[in-house]
């Protein structure tokens, strides 16, 4: 695997061909190529894929894309969040329920501070692949240098530093979809089932507010927010709102990166009475930072199928570029495609946005903006752990809300690398983890992420900052 710089090296007539197919990719050059070292047994593990049911249905799909459609307009609000890579030994119960938990009690928040519906999206049920920035990593073993494979994800290869854990072994392709179809079907039971009471949120694990550093004013804005949303929850049910089973249903989407394109060509298929191809391994799945190139193989994967397509967008990206992508990835400009997920970083997020929003001022496709306010804050610790500032999480949020308000545009939605877990990965927040403190319950194999409790900080801070602003922000 050879990474491949973002930017483009050839004009638009040498990278959108007339034909396309699910495996019209393999012609080009792929970012973040796995090298298996058996061809056969990939060979076998693709059509196995082939052959195995859809995970999801294109209806699913057309939903989905119809609401975000609807977000784009100021309609609706998207949350996306979850692991930053899923784990084949997480698909469990527990670990399951507590994600949809944290999700749902965030989506609840933003319903009552934007006044509208919000869209649940999860990384789960896929999010087995991890893009690196080397194919190789080096450890000291026994005082000496050991170079082995790098850690690409459960869909690839094993975490465990050793050769037999570390070579990439095309079987898992398949385990990782077994382990998709599991977690699905539990959150379908789930979702069905009412697991969880969303009008009693005073009920909520709510304990980050008793934390000593959370300001006394704050405490009582969030407090008073709470209270307001049974309130209002429990008035509207007493009036019989029409509307009041549509912002409060629960009902999860699920997402991922698309990096393994052997992964997804195999579940990419055409249905009776639709037209086109629909990848049908997960609602919304997204290119990612190292594998947008325009030439490259990513790109003309997701330029042919018909499920909304989300973009991650670092602050290295040229104005022109994300214009062009747009163009590509969306060339009848069709409502609810095309999801921009900025990932900026805290002192980046306004000068570079400003330059995406007005690139994309005129163009025929309309898109959503989504803030990543996580990949862009990564930091490592004086021992080497990889951490992210609450505070400058919570500062490019704010940024890219003024941001693209201020140039006619509006958030969205948010994009967070989050768990259910009482972990210690970011430091700050109401619960005052420090860096001292993140080795206490540091748990992620690749990125670190927010706990419960910030999580749901999170979600009212934007809350609140939606609610100040009317009806979402939209201008």
């Amino acid at each position: 695997m050879t990474p491949v710089p973002p930017s483009s090296s050839k004009d638009a007539a040498s990278v959108a061909p007339s034909a396309w197919s699910p495996d019209s990719w393999r012609g080009r050059v792929e970012a973040q190529r796995i090298e298996y070292p058996d061809a056969e047994s990939v060979a076998r593990s693709v059509a196995k894929l082939r052959s195995l049911p859809p995970l999801v249905t294109s209806w699913e799909i057309e939903r989905l894309k119809s609401e975000i459609a609807d977000a784009q307009e100021g309609k609706r609000f998207v949350l996306q969040g979850g692991d930053c890579a899923e784990t084949l030994d997480d698909c469990t119960p527990g670990a399951i329920t507590n994600k949809l938990k944290i999700l749902m009690q965030m989506s609840l928040a933003l319903v009552h501070g934007g006044r509208k519906p919000v869209v649940r999206i999860g990384r789960f049920a896929g999010q087995y692949a991890k893009p690196r920035s080397s194919p190789v990593e080096t450890r000291t073993v026994g005082g000496v240098p050991v170079t082995l494979p790098s850690y690409f994800g459960d869909l690839v290869n094993g975490a465990a530093f050793t050769p037999e854990s570390r070579r990439p072994d095309p079987h898992l392709l398949v385990r990782a979809y077994q382990h998709a179809a599991m977690t699905l079907n539990f959150i379908r039971a789930l979702t069905e089932g009412g697991f969880a009471d969303i009008h009693h949120p005073e009920y909520w694990d709510l304990s980050f507010m008793r934390h000593a550093s959370l300001p006394a004013d704050l405490r009582a804005q969030y407090e008073q927010m709470t209270r307001s949303l049974a309130d209002g929850l429990r008035f509207m049910e007493v009036l019989g709102e029409a509307r009041i089973e549509e912002l409060t249903r629960v009902e999860f989407f699920t997402s991922h990166e698309g990096l393994s394109l052997l992964y997804e060509s195999a579940q990419t298929r055409t249905v009776p009475r639709r037209e086109g191809h629909y990848n049908l391994s997960t609602h919304l799945p997204w290119v990612g930072e190292r594998t947008r190139q325009i030439d490259g193989a990513h790109v003309e994967y997701f330029r042919g199928i018909r499920n909304p397509v989300g973009i991650k967008i670092g602050p290295g990206t040229r104005a022109e570029d994300v214009r062009e992508l747009v163009d590509v990835l969306n060339p009848t400009g069709e409502r609810g495609k095309i999801v921009l997920i900025t990932r900026l970083g805290a002192g980046k997020a306004g000068e570079r946005l400003a330059a995406f929003v007005d690139a994309l001022r005129d163009a025929a496709s309309p898109v959503l903006w989504v803030c990543d306010p996580m990949h862009g804050n990564t930091v490592s610790t004086a021992s080497g752990l990889k951490t992210r500032s609450f505070d400058a999480i919570r500062g490019e949020l704010e940024t890219t809300y003024d941001t693209l308000r201020s140039h006619g545009a509006h958030l969205g939605g948010i994009h967070v690398e989050l768990t259910g877990e009482d972990v210690t990965e970011c430091v700050g927040g109401a619960t005052d983890i420090t860096e001292e403190t993140l080795h206490t319950n540091y748990a992620s194999l690749c990125d670190p992420r927010l706990n419960y409790h910030q999580a749901l900080e999170l979600a009212f801070v934007l809350a609140r900052r939606l609610s100040q602003d009317g009806a979402g922000g939209k201008k």
